[in-house]
């Protein structure tokens, strides 16, 4: 027996063709996957044995590796035993027929039994470009899997996995039984369009339009019942944007927390450059990203696929000191955002030996963020390239930056081989904020201490910036634990509510709109958390709180009151909450001290008598005439001498 034979051997279906596409030789088990005799087939055109709607794909797949001498691979569907078709992945590559010495091209098909998921990707595709929904039933559990499509279709289906019975209950009782003979009268052949009225959450009546098609997934393995969904609901315009923007923030949130995440636990530089180089351009809508590192003084450049790395290999290797634009926004620590090729040439001359860059403006922008702040030791930076005319806010510059500290910090103590625990120390104080300055008529002080006992790390946060409106929005939380993940969530959590909390005024809104984004996620920590919003002008303060401390008020005059806010339970946990809020003012010479359990509880010290030596300390601070930093370090010390075993946070709001 040759070699030619034995490629025909397996059992899964296998046929020899020439260069042009002549078919040489197959087996059994490829002609009957065809549905002809291994006679029938001998001598004529590959794709001509194929149906018609698979011919075009079957002859692109052959010629592509007579020209190429390269392995092709594309999901292609038999006719099927029984008139099934069967969704299986077909590879065809050049041998070499050891008789003739004739080149010739083996196609035969691959076991994808350990990954179905990927026999599914050109539907995936297909129904995204027509702007349907696709759906897969599998009979033998009842269980319906929502495999994508369409933004507007997905977002009536938020869980991914769900039960035939819960979707029937969301289904009109009228259509209920059309549904049902959908399912049972599934064939192999493309079924009419049946229309049924769906109720999703929180929404009106969706009237929607189904197709079922049954399909066999890779050669020998199991049947399943794939649908399409058509919605063909006419809504005003302004809901389906509403809805669209709600779907895209949610992700947006969900990006940005998976994105924190997943800095502070890299372990290596080959996990840091996997983050940042997968999530980069799809966090923040870019059309591709490179990450370089500086090795030696040099830069090591990498590139995902929406950067060929042939346009970028000039930046290889470059020298830290070079008078291009890469290399400066890492040497000196400032980012630079590049608008279009004049503004290029113009600041970097040198701009036309890079083919990529010398291309500015017929077709993107860039921006660069460096790794490291200035002064500090140059590590690298990344660049993503945005659609010509396209200008990142100065919120999305923000994020940009704090994404990229927390990778330079990573980044630094991944090469320091530091403990992952001090890893996530130093990430874990990186994501606390830089205050707010200069707030006519408040002062505001903040503090954190990690944990005693365990890991020197926490969920503690607290956060404080300008709202648009000019108020004051502060926030103090807490992540359950003190351990790397409780960092992690912490840090996903605290990202969460900033995203928010630029679309939404109020903080029973942030609060609530973040508790439904952490359960739809399936958050493994809950948090507590208090947020209010002060008007530095008339002291009004509107403050909401997630199952966290209550508030401390002191007074010039020295004394305090313990205020506990409205709200609702802790974050992540409950779904459907609605928080509630309320409204005070905060008098001229009075400060508002919000503090994480840490401070208020330990060993001895129950929570009553906690907040009230808490809110002693800080009035007396007051009457002594201290400041909100001095107040803050009084709250803090009382803490620490009582041998604190969780995590501290103090942040202190003084109106003047």
């Amino acid at each position: 027996m040759d070699a030619s034979d034995e490629l025909l051997r397996g059992a899964e279906p296998a046929a020899l063709l020439t260069l042009d596409g002549a078919i040489r030789g197959l087996n059994a088990a490829m002609a009957t996957a065809l549905g002809s005799s291994a006679e029938q087939c001998l001598g004529r055109d590959f794709g001509d044995v194929w149906p018609a709607s698979q011919r075009m794909l079957a002859e692109s797949l052959v010629a592509h590796a007579a020209k190429t001498k390269a392995v092709a691979m594309r999901v292609l569907d038999f006719p099927g035993r029984g008139g099934t078709p069967v969704a299986s992945l077909i590879e065809a590559q050049q041998v070499k027929d050891p008789v003739s010495d004739e080149q010739l091209v083996w196609v035969h098909a691959l076991d994808a039994g350990n990954d179905l998921a990927s026999l599914l990707i050109p539907f995936r595709l297909a129904t995204t470009a027509a702007h349907l929904g696709l759906w897969m039933y599998s009979p033998d559990d009842h269980q319906l899997e929502w495999l994508g499509g369409a933004p507007a279709l997905v977002a009536l289906f938020p869980d991914p996995a769900v039960s035939l019975s819960t979707v029937i209950s969301a289904v009109h009782p009228d259509d209920r039984e059309a549904l049902g003979q959908l399912l049972r009268s599934a064939s192999t052949r493309q079924s009419p369009w049946v229309r049924l009225r769906y109720l999703p959450q929180h929404e009106g009546w969706h009237q929607l339009a189904a197709q079922t098609r049954r399909i066999q997934l890779g050669y020998g393995g199991p049947e399943r019942i794939f649908g399409i969904l058509r919605d063909d609901t006419k809504q005003e315009k302004r809901k389906e944007k509403a809805q669209a923007a709600l779907t895209a923030e949610r992700q947006r949130a969900k990006d940005i927390a998976d994105f924190s995440s997943a800095l502070i636990t890299a372990a290596t530089e080959q996990e840091l450059q996997q983050v940042a180089l997968t999530r980069l351009a799809a966090t923040f809508g870019a059309s591709g990203a490179l990450l370089a590192l500086v090795d030696e003084g040099r830069l090591r450049v990498s590139t995902d696929a929406g950067i060929a790395m042939w346009e970028v290999d000039v930046m290889h290797g470059l020298p830290l000191d070079h008078p291009s634009a890469l290399p400066e926004a890492i040497r000196t620590g400032k980012p630079q955002f590049i608008p279009d090729r004049e503004d290029y040439i113009r600041r970097w001359p040198q701009g036309a030996e890079f083919p990529r860059l010398g291309r500015l403006g017929s077709d993107y922008a860039t921006s660069i963020t460096p790794l490291s702040e200035t002064g500090n030791q140059p590590l690298g930076g990344w660049l993503v390239t945005y659609g010509s005319g396209y200008r990142p806010s100065l919120d999305e510059m923000t994020l940009m930056g704090a994404l990229a500290d927390l990778a330079g910090q990573a980044l630094r103590r991944i090469r320091l081989q530091q403990a992952r625990v001090e890893l996530a120390t130093a990430l874990q104080k990186t994501m606390l904020p830089t205050l707010p300055a200069h707030l006519a008529g408040l002062e505001v002080a903040a503090r954190y201490l990690p944990s005693r006992d365990g890991l020197d790390i926490g969920g503690d946060w607290y956060d404080a910036f300008v709202m648009s409106d000019g108020t004051v929005a502060m926030e103090i939380g807490d992540a359950q634990g003190h351990d790397v993940d409780a960092a992690a969530a912490m840090g996903q959590v605290r990202a969460s509510i900033r995203a928010i909390a630029a679309h939404e005024p109020n903080p029973a809104t942030v609060l609530t709109r973040t508790n439904e984004l952490l359960v739809t996620m399936g958050a493994a920590r809950f948090s507590s958390c208090t947020m209010l919003h002060i008007d530095p002008g008339d002291g009004r303060v509107t403050g909401a709180s997630a199952g966290h401390v209550p508030l401390l008020c002191a007074r010039k005059d020295g004394s305090h009151s313990i205020h506990e806010l409205a709200g609702g339970p802790v974050l992540g946990v409950v779904p459907d909450i609605e928080y509630g809020e309320e409204t005070f003012t905060l008098d001229e010479d009075s400060a508002l001290v919000m503090v994480t359990d840490g401070v208020v509880e330990g060993p001895g010290l129950t929570l009553d008598a906690g907040l009230e030596r808490a809110g002693t300390l800080a009035g007396a601070a007051l009457h002594d005439g201290l400041n909100a930093e001095e107040t803050a370090d009084r709250v803090l010390d009382a803490a620490v001498a009582v041998d604190h075993l969780d995590d501290v946070a103090v942040l202190v709001i003084r109106r003047t």
